[in-house]
């Protein structure tokens, strides 16, 4: 990630990704990407090919009966099992469980690369939110290699079928066309990926 346009491209993408994942779509991070979104006027900023984007689009303005944050609820927090949990460790670890052993391997690598984590709550560090805000703030911060690594490591060996399995049931034409979005850019990344991305056995 030596191109400055690319790396600004990639942080801009991880930065929205990541707060529509993490954040409740009313929330004052989310609440202006969802009314971007959902007016259709971000695809020229996209950085991925119109045709691509233009399905995604008309998606996103779908209305539906199911409130949006009722939706965010539902897929996100509960109290209900969540159809597609977004911690890493759920898939990776054989007893799907939060804090698994690869939350450690990933807090490891934080501790070893100096990146401190900070949330409010006790919740792990491989959402998949998160995940995708670190990476942003990796590559505004000039730190190509780690971010690189965070992609390879510690999220794109897991993201790919927590995707697939999102948005088998997002139930929601704003979470369904979320997904696709971020399965189409994280495609975009892997392919221009330079650090080989881990194989790792998935539990679910």
């Amino acid at each position: 990630m030596t191109d400055v346009s690319h790396r600004e491209s990639f942080a801009f993408s991880a930065r929205v990704l990541g707060a529509l994942f993490y954040y409740s779509p009313d929330s004052e991070q989310a609440a202006p990407l969802v009314n971007a979104l959902t007016a259709g006027d971000w695809i020229q900023d996209w950085p991925l090919e119109l045709e691509k984007l233009r399905p995604i689009a008309d998606i996103f303005k779908t209305p539906s009966d199911e409130a949006l944050k009722d939706a965010w609820q539902r897929l996100f927090i509960g109290p209900y099992a969540l159809p597609a949990p977004p911690w890493g460790s759920v898939w990776l670890d054989r007893e799907s469980v939060l804090f698994g052993e690869s939350t450690l391997a990933l807090r490891q690598w934080m501790r070893e690369n100096t990146i401190a984590f900070e949330t409010q709550q006790n919740e792990p560090e491989d959402h998949f939110g998160t995940l995708l805000l670190l990476a942003a703030w990796l590559a505004e911060n000039g730190r190509d290699a780690e971010c690189d690594q965070l992609l390879a490591w510690h999220l794109l060996p897991w993201s790919t079928r927590f995707l697939s399995v999102f948005v088998e049931n997002a139930g929601h034409p704003f979470y369904a066309a979320l997904v696709q979005l971020a399965q189409l850019t994280l495609a975009d990344w892997r392919g221009a990926l330079l650090t080989p991305v881990v194989e790792k056995t998935l539990y679910r």
